[in-house]
């Protein structure tokens, strides 16, 4: 057998490859949470199929000492359980690598490679002998497979018998079934192998109190706490869990404790125009509402958006990003909306944008994101991806201060509304910050009043279309937006002043990839300045990073450079020295990939 020269502890990948609606997810988030609990920092992802059941589907798990959370690229140990996609997970493995697989049936000679290592166990001739249903043959063989791997990896037997009854809590009868699995895969190894291996998991006190947690989950909480009351929406993939989230959070924490009736509203609309539509006019009712889609849902809410934009209303709507154009990869992710959704509708508009990395600023950023509405009186797109939205993250708790006093912004009361010494108008900029003043219907009975239309209005909502008048609106719009750039998140920044001449400029989840990149190439003599923004539009910090850097590498995910080219478009600058790195293959980008990609342009300057 070929001898491995790897070995390390707490630093490798596990490739699972599975057949989608067999029943491995729970037993492949068995294995990934066991590894979380013995203190050891890990980044799961999963790479599904659109369809429901019979495809491939994959799940990663990086285990990373020293808390690197992007996807890393090749695989130290493949767990190949799908002959479907077998050829391509037996060359994913790196040299010095294992492959375990189910050796009941003997492998392929096309299959064998001399520098990798081969685990054969013999889950389904063991599950025949111990089981007679059909479908517990099934489902137990992905628990063996995770016994075998637990006697591999060193992983504690203590942690897994932990978590199987916490998962069934409330149905102990079926944590002593899965152990017996357990136990029948880490037999096996024990009298076939020599364990563990090179690579395996030792007890750390790394995680601390960071939790696992998906940012769809994260941002559903985040809006029960922003006091969102009304949801609207149309299912699509990734974005629906995070409806789901919210109504399950809600009917926990949104019940009232007398009546026990619902103080929140969940409508299923039509269609994503109609989702949008509905939220917009519960917003401009005075409920706290939003929807959540992806990108084609945004290009069929672009002309709701539009009348938002232009009639000042707030809305919040939640973009969970997906690899595009049309249907594109449903399940897959990308970061190519960020055009799409900056400039949404038709005319001249710009959207105010928010951009997590984390499921921690997924729940903050959703507080964030209603006060910024009404303060601004403006629609606010928080931009995820499926990446940060389905797969579970290793985030900082949650924290809500209950003294927070939501933002409402400039809405008059019926006092205001009867006391004003003037004529009041609904599109009027009377403290010259671009922001008008806003009522709520029924608040006075007869002042207070407007039409709202998407059509050219004065500054008290009459129709207009005066040339002069609408130059005067779409010139205070940019006033407003001149606002918004101090009220959004500012820039995060990696560094204290300049230390390179070089900057590196990302945004969301590809901050984890990014920032690891940054370690890889100052261990190469190469440091780069870098900053992650977490807003649209940009502040003065931004263009003044650029400014100072000789030359700025743009990292994202998506083909057209769609970051890059908003910041050259917004900011005026020169196109030259904004460098593309560019990762749009649906799959989240790694270290690897960006410190390669800039290696590879500074040397051919």
């Amino acid at each position: 057998m070929f001898s491995s020269t790897m070995s390390s502890i707490n630093d490798f990948v596990v490739r699972f490859a599975n057949v989608n609606g067999t029943g491995s997810a729970s037993a492949n988030l068995l294995f990934a949470k066991s590894i979380f609990r013995m203190g050891v920092p890990i980044a799961p992802k999963n790479i599904f199929p659109s369809n429901i059941q019979g495809l491939p589907t994959w799940y990663e798990v990086r285990v990373s000492e020293k808390g690197y959370l992007g996807r890393r690229a090749g695989i130290d140990l493949m767990v190949s359980m799908n002959p479907q996609s077998m050829k391509k997970d037996v060359e994913s493995v790196r040299p010095g690598g294992y492959f375990f697989y189910d050796s009941t049936k003997p492998l392929q000679e096309s299959f064998i490679r001399e520098d990798i290592h081969y685990i054969g166990v013999p889950l389904m001739e063991i599950c025949n002998r111990e089981y007679t249903d059909a479908r517990q043959k099934q489902l137990f063989k992905n628990i063996v497979y995770v016994g075998a791997l637990a006697v591999l990896l060193s992983i504690e037997f203590e942690v897994l018998e932990t978590l199987l009854k916490e998962q069934f809590k409330g149905k102990e009868k079926l944590v002593a079934p899965n152990v017996k699995a357990l136990n029948l895969g880490a037999d096996y190894i024990r009298e076939h192998y020599s364990f563990p291996l090179d690579f395996h998991v030792e007890r750390r006190d790394l995680v601390g109190d960071m939790i696992l947690i998906d940012g769809n989950s994260a941002a559903g909480l985040g809006a029960v706490y922003a006091g969102a009351s009304v949801v609207s929406w149309y299912p699509i993939t990734p974005s629906t869990s995070l409806v789901s989230a919210f109504e399950e959070y809600a009917r926990e924490l949104r019940v009232d404790p007398v009546t026990g009736k619902n103080n929140y509203a969940i409508v299923q609309a039509e269609d994503e125009l109609s989702a949008i539509g509905m939220a917009i006019g519960a917003n401009w009712n005075g409920a706290r509402s939003f929807t959540a889609t992806s990108g084609p849902g945004v290009s069929l809410m672009s002309e709701f958006l539009g009348l938002a934009y232009y009639a000042e209303i707030p809305v919040v709507l939640v973009d969970v990003q997906r690899a595009g154009p049309s249907t594109g990869m449903p399940t897959r992710t990308q970061q190519s909306d960020i055009l799409s959704a900056a400039y949404a509708s038709h005319g001249d508009t710009k959207q105010v944008l928010l951009f997590p990395s984390t499921p921690k600023e997924c729940f903050d950023m959703m507080a964030d994101a209603f006060d910024l509405a009404e303060q601004l009186q403006t629609p606010v797109i928080m931009l995820t991806d499926l990446d940060l939205g389905m797969n579970d993250n290793l985030s900082a708790p949650f924290q809500w201060d209950d003294a927070r006093a939501y933002q409402r912004g400039k809405v008059l009361s019926a006092e205001e509304l009867e006391n004003a010494k003037t004529r009041w108008g609904r599109y009027l900029d009377i403290d010259g910050d671009g922001v008008p003043y806003r009522t709520l219907p029924g608040t006075h009975p007869t002042k207070g009043a407007y039409f709202t239309r998407g059509t050219s209005h004065d500054e008290y909502a009459v129709y207009s279309e005066d040339s002069d008048t609408y130059v005067r609106i779409m010139e205070r719009l940019l006033v407003k937006l001149n606002t918004a750039k101090k009220l959004v998140p500012a820039p995060e920044f990696y560094q204290d002043g300049k230390q390179s001449d070089t900057g590196i400029v990302f945004i969301g989840t590809t901050t984890h990839s990014a920032r690891e990149s940054l370690d890889q190439l100052k261990a190469q003599g190469i440091p780069c300045d870098a900053m992650r923004l977490r807003a649209f539009p940009f502040n003065e910090d931004v263009a003044a990073f650029i400014q100072d850097h000789d030359r700025v590498f743009v990292i994202e995910q998506n083909r057209d450079a769609q970051l890059r080219s908003l910041l050259v478009n917004e900011l005026d600058i020169n196109p030259s020295k904004m460098i593309k790195v560019l990762n749009f293959d649906g799959t989240p980008i790694t270290a690897d990939f960006i410190s390669s990609s800039i290696l590879k342009s500074l040397t051919t300057v």
